[in-house]
């Protein structure tokens, strides 16, 4: 099994008016290809900094992440999102669809960005997968919120992505609308074998994981053994 994603005593230190505020505190773990992993905890708790540093995003105080075997901390910014758009998928809870680009076209940017002009049936062909067929020359303004996180995961899942970061997926949606995306992104994820991180405040959504990493007042709180629900 390969290593896809590497923490090792990651810390996070920022300046406030009264000194410093450590969000993360010496946090470190590893994943392996086609782990499903939950990243939980109260707000503040420092879920969203911690995926932000995983995927490349913001750069640590100290510590170190080895994503797909890059070390993350020795790359210049264009480097970092090379590997990012190469090895690495994202959802996000606010969908961050670009408005004047039809479902189709947004699906295949990350393609495009790779230099790869042959993703239109690819992307056509995951848009279909996720029950959008019919929709492909869509803009998201004509697309519900629950249509828009689709298109979001097909995106997600055009370049094949070694790891998949989702935080808070389901934040914008009703309950059974956040099931059916929840429902997908795990069967996606089991297709492409994918590794899948996702940040969560809801345990019963972070219970469908194989693996629950807690976290509280920027610290890990030892993991349990846990059964995932979704099996």
């Amino acid at each position: 099994m390969d290593k896809v994603l590497e923490i090792i005593d990651l810390t996070r230190t920022y300046k406030s008016g009264h000194g410093a505020l450590t969000v993360l505190d010496s946090v470190s773990f590893e994943l392996m290809r086609g782990d499903t992993v939950s990243i939980v905890g109260p707000s503040g708790s420092g879920k969203t900094t911690l995926l932000g540093l995983s995927a490349g995003l913001d750069a640590p105080s100290s510590g170190k992440v080895l994503l797909c075997g890059y070390d993350m901390g020795a790359l210049s910014e264009d480097q970092r999102a090379a590997v990012r758009n190469k090895h690495v998928g994202f959802v996000f809870q606010s969908f961050r669809l670009i408005p004047t680009l039809t479902a189709l076209e947004n699906v295949t940017v990350p393609a495009e960005l790779q230099g790869r002009k042959d993703a239109t049936d690819e992307a056509r062909a995951l848009l279909v997968e996720v029950g959008l067929g019919e929709r492909t020359d869509h803009y998201p303004a004509q697309l519900s919120g629950g249509e828009q996180q689709r298109v979001a995961m097909a995106r997600a899942f055009i370049n094949k992505p070694d790891i998949l970061f989702a935080d808070e997926p389901t934040g914008n949606l009703d309950v059974d609308t956040g099931d059916h995306i929840v429902n997908l992104l795990f069967k996606l994820n089991e297709t492409a074998g994918t590794t899948l991180v996702l940040v969560t405040h809801n345990l019963e959504l972070a219970a469908k994981t194989e693996r629950i990493i807690r976290l509280k007042r920027g610290q890990l709180v030892p993991e349990l053994n846990v059964i995932p629900t979704h099996a």
